[in-house]
């Protein structure tokens, strides 16, 4: 069995969601705190043992090519100005993995992303994040899906319980429990409706697959908008091959939407100590006043 040595991060959306500030720079860039979006995923992945990074781009996204390599300017004025652990930090990013960027020319669907990593994958197995789902857990989500990819010898999918009204949200998926927390996949539906399905089994944007999704996408039909959905290619993986659900353990934020991503910017910055009491103050400000 092969080990997982790259990760696929999808980021070749448009953020209209964040408009007006995604009419200049990537959403992926917007900051969690002081920190981009598309560097807390990377962390999660270099946390997992993984060192090479598919980036799925498109044009204007040129921005986060640029964040993680070396930045001259600043660092040798920082250095200059003695503020050399300012001047670390920057080099750090560069230096936390490889990064190989290719451009989706057509916005088709995650599904046909996935399959623009396929060249640079080859035969071995990989993750996927997606660029706007943060998970805060402390063993790295996709550490945990790594290890369920191991015992089973399998793809898995992450997954985490939903509210029924919010299944549309989400690909849902059903099957047989293995064992507590996991799952044998038989079945996916891509935002059911709710009550079209039992279950409430929703998967944010944590994936281990095996380079058998390649061919299960090329024969994926596409869906609406002529967009190449991943989940349909999930369906076929399940019923000629094997996919496992897990159930994650860790904080999911959804920071592709606004009330997630302020949602993920208090929790994440609550969690500095530098900057919890002042935060603290600043929320009881504004609930005071709101009452």
């Amino acid at each position: 069995m092969k080990k997982i040595r790259k990760a696929v991060i999808p980021a070749a959306g448009l953020g209209t969601r964040f408009l007006p500030a995604t009419k200049s720079i990537p959403k992926e860039m917007i900051p969690i705190v002081d920190t981009p979006m598309i560097q807390l995923i990377v962390e999660e992945v270099v946390k997992s043992g993984i060192e090479e990074i598919v980036l799925i781009t498109a044009r204007n996204k040129g921005e986060i090519e640029d964040h993680f390599d070396y930045a001259f300017e600043v660092e040798t004025t920082l250095d200059r100005k003695g503020k050399t652990e300012l001047a670390d930090v920057s080099r750090r990013i560069a230096k936390m993995c490889n990064i190989i960027s290719i451009r989706q020319k057509n916005p088709l669907g995650l599904g046909h992303a996935v399959l623009c990593a396929e060249a640079a994958i080859g035969d071995e197995p990989f993750a996927v994040l997606l660029g706007d789902d943060l998970v805060d857990a402390v063993i790295p989500c996709t550490k945990q899906l790594i290890d369920i990819y191991e015992k089973h010898k399998a793809s898995v999918v992450g997954v985490m319980e939903v509210p029924a009204e919010e299944t549309s949200k989400y690909g849902i998926v059903s099957g047989r429990e293995v064992e507590s927390g996991t799952w044998k996949i038989d079945q996916l539906i891509e935002k059911p409706a709710p009550g079209q399905t039992q279950s409430r089994l929703a998967i944010p944007g944590r994936y281990i697959l095996t380079p058998n999704i390649f061919d299960c996408l090329r024969r994926t039909k596409p869906g609406s908008g002529g967009e190449i959905q991943l989940t349909d290619a999930l369906q076929l993986l399940a019923s000629e091959d094997a996919l496992y659900a897990h159930r994650f353990q860790g904080t999911r934020y959804d920071t592709g939407d606004r009330v997630g991503f302020i949602d993920a910017t208090i929790s994440y910055a609550l969690k500095r100590p530098e900057l919890r009491d002042a935060v603290k103050l600043i929320m009881k400000k504004h609930l005071g006043e709101s009452q």
